[in-house]
């Protein structure tokens, strides 16, 4: 007779699995760059850093500020400060009005013309203006992370509402709904899987242009290290910067993953 595997297993498999493609790959990397003063087929150590070494460094640079000014902790804070308030703002702005777009009429056509002139314009395009207007500190790195992110809230939110199933809403009307308890009671709940999509793809854009900011014009943060360690041709120290912004990354969509599945189960209950 045959088993169904047991749910639980397929879990310790799947990281099992996941743990062991990380490793390998690790250990490939650790393989294929040369040790410094060795000349064969494998990556020159000068053009890229072992993993060990990279490990080393990183756990240096927590408590040692050298040779760029500040500690990875100090570089990571000021990132995080960075992303977070263009992430935040443009969930704030893009969420409610991509909603709204997808939903009444009027909204849409005063925005989306606007919008659709500022959509294929790159983030990085910003960037001159923004230090024009704002200098190389907080505010205009703001400024060009809410550029990235707001773009995709409101697709997201927009395509979320227009995918709703038109049954809801004529039933919703035959009962004598309005217009704004349509839009508030079936349409924002029903685009809530397109909205933390939103999240996930608007997190990637802002951390993207994050360190695209940071390389041009900055003083403090993990793109800046990242500068800093191509001007010194250290190759550990830019993989530093990377892993870090990967880490980082990395951690806040293990966040809004498991906000997801909570919120998602809820409203399936």
């Amino acid at each position: 007779m045959k088993t169904t595997p047991h749910p639980g297993r397929n879990r310790v498999r799947l990281r099992l699995l996941s743990l062991g493609s990380l490793i390998a790959f690790v250990l490939l990397w650790q393989f294929c760059v040369a040790p410094e003063g060795v000349h064969d087929w494998r990556v020159p150590h000068t053009m890229l850093s072992p993993p060990s070494e990279v490990a080393a460094l990183f756990v240096d640079k927590l408590t040692n500020p050298k040779p760029d000014g500040e500690t990875l902790v100090v570089h990571a804070w000021v990132s995080m400060q960075e992303a977070f308030l263009g992430y935040l703002l443009a969930l704030l702005v893009g969420l409610p009005l991509g909603l709204a777009m997808g939903w009444f009429k009027t909204v849409r056509g005063l925005f989306r013309p606007l919008f659709e002139m500022i959509r294929p314009i790159p983030p990085v395009a910003w960037i001159p203006l923004t230090v024009f207007w704002f200098g190389i500190g907080l505010g205009g790195k703001v400024f060009i992370i809410w550029m990235s992110g707001v773009v995709p809230c409101v697709i997201n939110a927009y395509i979320g509402v227009s995918m709703v199933n038109p049954t809801y809403i004529n039933m919703s009307r035959t009962y004598g709904a309005t217009n704004w308890q349509i839009f508030t009671r079936i349409c924002i709940p029903s685009a809530l899987p397109m909205v933390f999509g939103a999240l996930q793809i608007a997190l990637v854009y802002c951390w993207i242009t994050l360190v695209a900011a940071e390389l041009l014009a900055s003083d403090k943060g993990i793109g800046y290290l990242i500068t800093t360690g191509r001007f010194l041709g250290r190759t550990d120290l830019v993989l530093v910067g990377m892993v870090s912004v990967g880490l980082t990354g990395a951690l806040i969509s293990l966040i809004i993953d498991r906000i997801e599945a909570r919120l998602l189960a809820g409203l399936r209950r």
